[in-house]
């Protein structure tokens, strides 16, 4: 073991790196000078503070609190077993009667600073003054510097800047996040998009695809939607594919119409209205939104209904059979979703690249 006598030229410089440990306001670890300043060289000395070529010295720690508190980071870092508390409070100037007092009256404050935390949880930008003022509306009979005493005691001290919080993305239970697709066919999505023929009028789609193999069911282009026109898309679909468990849609009035939430229901598929004004709770299918928008519709000039349907025809067949998808490990929908079967229901990650096993074969 080293000898406990040569452990100050470690003790000082600590004492000095961890000065803010016992004080968050600025004031620093008390350390003796190695002797007396000579009024000669106070007159010589550039700034400020004695002892420091830059002018500029360290605090005193006054608060017995904070003393105590940084002996024992001191005793931490450099190992309670190599430094003694009677070392360590001797080379801090701490005195250890001070250092091991233990306060044996009772804690008066504690129904006050449960308050206190109660009103700065709900309102975590009132600062102390607004603090006192809520106490006094909720009845507490209490001193405004006992108020502060136990705001500055508690560190409850107000940051200037501020954190921003990420929220998990949507806030309803119909959302894609918290209601993930498990499986083929489990949840479908449709949803609109507009564009103009080159004569300025109006072109709608309706885009229609499995969340969780990524295909693009059907994509049907027209001037104007009505709500029996949605329902024959999805009769034919349902023909054709099988019906989901789920379709999953915005508040558009084609969707919440009667008519389409009458015939779900009696096809027994569920829909999943997201949150209004809420289009990221759509995640996938807004993605293939924008795919579509941005390999297809900003790029060709239709010049019909008709033209405009066997061009985007063709590129549904493309983005299905070969246009390889990063969140299928960079298959293409149709080869991940000829390989998929129900038996097992991995989740497909809507974030991530991941490569496919299991029930899926690579």
């Amino acid at each position: 073991m080293p000898d406990p006598g040569n452990q100050r030229s470690d003790l000082l410089p600590l004492a000095s790196e961890v000065w803010w440990y016992g004080s968050v306001d600025g004031q620093g670890v008390e350390v003796p000078s190695e002797r007396e300043r000579s009024s000669e060289e106070d007159g010589c000395r550039t700034g400020f503070g004695h002892g420091d070529s830059q002018g500029v010295l360290q605090g005193k720690l006054v608060d017995p609190e904070r003393r105590r508190r940084t002996v024992k980071e001191v005793r931490r870092r450099l190992g309670p077993d190599r430094v003694s508390e009677r070392k360590a409070c001797r080379v801090l100037g701490q005195p250890r009667s001070t250092q091991r007092y233990e306060s044996r009256k009772p804690s008066q404050d504690e129904a006050l600073l449960k308050e206190m935390r109660r009103i700065t949880h709900r309102r975590p930008r009132f600062g102390c003054p607004r603090v006192y003022d809520e106490l006094t509306k909720r009845g507490w009979q209490v001193n405004r510097k006992r108020v502060h005493r136990l705001w500055k005691q508690e560190h409850m001290q107000i940051a200037r800047k501020q954190q921003k919080r990420r929220r998990l993305p949507g806030h309803s239970g119909n959302g894609c996040i918290r209601h993930r697709p498990m499986h083929k066919d489990h949840v479908w999505s449709y949803d609109f998009l507009t564009d103009r023929t080159e004569d300025g009028r109006q072109l709608k789609l309706l885009a229609v695809i499995d969340e969780y193999t990524r295909e693009s069911l059907a994509i049907e282009v027209g001037r104007s939607f009505t709500a029996p026109k949605v329902v024959d898309v999805l009769r034919y679909l349902f023909a054709l594919r099988g019906r989901p468990q789920h379709v999953r849609s915005d508040n558009g009035p084609e969707f919440v119409s009667r008519v389409v939430r009458r015939w779900l229901d009696q096809a027994e598929v569920g829909p999943l209205f997201i949150a209004k004004g809420s289009p990221w709770e759509n995640g996938y299918i807004e993605s293939f939104n924008a795919r579509i928008r941005d390999e297809l519709l900003n790029r060709e000039l239709f010049l019909s209904v008709t033209e405009a349907q066997w061009v985007i025809d063709r590129w549904r067949n493309d983005y299905n059979h070969h246009r390889p998808h990063s969140s299928l490990n960079y298959q293409t929908p149709a080869a991940f979703a000829a390989v998929c079967t129900d038996s097992i229901r991995p989740t497909a990650s809507f974030h991530q690249h991941r490569r496919i096993t299991g029930n899926c074969i690579t």
